[in-house]
């Protein structure tokens, strides 16, 4: 994992949570970006990260680099993908995913000949120029009018051509400049994957993707025997919920909630919510951990963390270790402009209230 900034809660769910056996090879190394002989820079770009980390990778012995973005949410099977890699005897694989001419300005957009092979590729073409780009996609994907090829930032490259790629120091990015740059000398394949995918990059597509797993039947299905997630295994007690009225509502163990309704919204370990709160469309992270009971007995918190009484939380997305307290109204909605203080973010009409922020009793937001 190549970190750059702001990776300190990362790297502590890395170490706490991947252990494999003693009898294992595999491992997981979290590479931040670090002054060296060769470079006193911080990563540049996808591809100078890579470069800059070429030094630790080389220390080990393969033949494909898969090579994944790290702000995207999906489920893939790696292996199939670098079996197409292999079969078609491909120098570079990218990972390619259908979205519509809105979404598209945002992407690396591609065409491929009938044999999946990247014949010409764009960068976030404006909206007036992805017309013309437009592919073959399945009937499915073609009634959502998912019609361009959007490159997900997922590669294969064959160890002996990334080495290569690598010496040329004036490219910093694979989307940008490698990819582009390197079609017509190299044989370059598309593997298309039409299962659940999505960019959660920005705070709107995360908050969707959270709250997306509400649904009945989420695309992103935690439930799947065969495509498990796995995470850092925490040893708490069960959730309790006292007269809550719960509805589309997702709950992690340790929870205390008396709130009045939960509605379409994801509480995470450790949360508590008080008498007569309503949260909607709300993802609340949780705690990394418990006031005690004495403290709380003896008034030593004016706020307590989680939510107080008789609150009205929606359209939230609330952080690790808040404090919101009694009689407070959060209320997002396209109706607010995007604004910044030291304790909340408005983004695209959502309030993200800051780790560790404390909302005082009676704030309307």
């Amino acid at each position: 994992m190549l970190t750059q900034f702001n990776s300190a809660s990362l790297n502590r769910h890395i170490k706490n949570t991947f252990h494999f056996s003693f009898f294992s090879s595999a491992f997981v190394d979290v590479l931040a970006a670090e002054q060296t002989i060769a470079s006193g820079e911080w990563f540049q770009g996808t591809a100078d990260a890579v470069r800059q980390s070429m030094h630790h990778f080389l220390q080990h012995d393969f033949e494909y680099a898969l090579i994944l973005s790290g702000d995207q949410l999906y489920q893939m099977d790696y292996n199939k993908m670098i079996d197409a890699h292999i079969k078609s005897k491909a120098d570079i694989t990218v990972g390619t995913y259908p979205v519509n001419a809105k979404d598209g300005t945002s992407f690396g957009i591609l065409k491929t000949d009938d044999n999946n092979q990247i014949t010409s590729f764009i960068e976030k073409p404006p909206a007036d120029v992805i017309i013309d780009w437009k592919s073959e996609v399945s009937d499915d994907m073609n009634q959502q009018g998912r019609e361009y090829l959007g490159s997900t930032g997922i590669y294969i490259f064959n160890k002996d051509l990334l080495i290569e790629l690598m010496n040329d120091e004036s490219t910093i990015d694979f989307g940008k400049e490698i990819i582009p740059q390197n079609i017509n000398k190299y044989k370059i394949m598309s593997y298309p994957f039409e299962g659940y995918w999505t960019d959660i990059g920005n705070i709107d597509s995360f908050f969707e993707a959270n709250l997306g797993l509400t649904d009945d039947i989420p695309e992103f299905n935690l439930y799947d025997r065969d495509k498990r997630v796995y995470t850092h295994a925490r040893m708490l007690p069960t959730s309790k919920v006292s007269g809550t009225t719960l509805e589309k509502a997702v709950i992690s163990e340790g929870c205390i909630i008396s709130a009045a309704k939960i509605e379409r919204s994801v509480i995470g370990i450790r949360s508590r919510i008080g008498d007569e709160s309503t949260v909607i469309n709300t993802y609340m992270m949780g705690s990394d951990y418990y006031e005690s009971l004495e403290d709380i007995q003896n008034k030593k918190i004016d706020v307590l963390m989680g939510i107080g009484e008789r609150c009205f939380i929606k359209n939230a997305i609330i952080d690790k270790n808040c404090r919101i307290g009694d009689d407070v109204r959060i209320k997002g909605g396209r109706h607010l402009m995007d604004v910044e203080t030291d304790k909340y973010v408005i983004k695209d009409g959502i309030v993200v209230i800051k780790k560790e922020a404390i909302i005082e009793h009676g704030t309307i937001i």
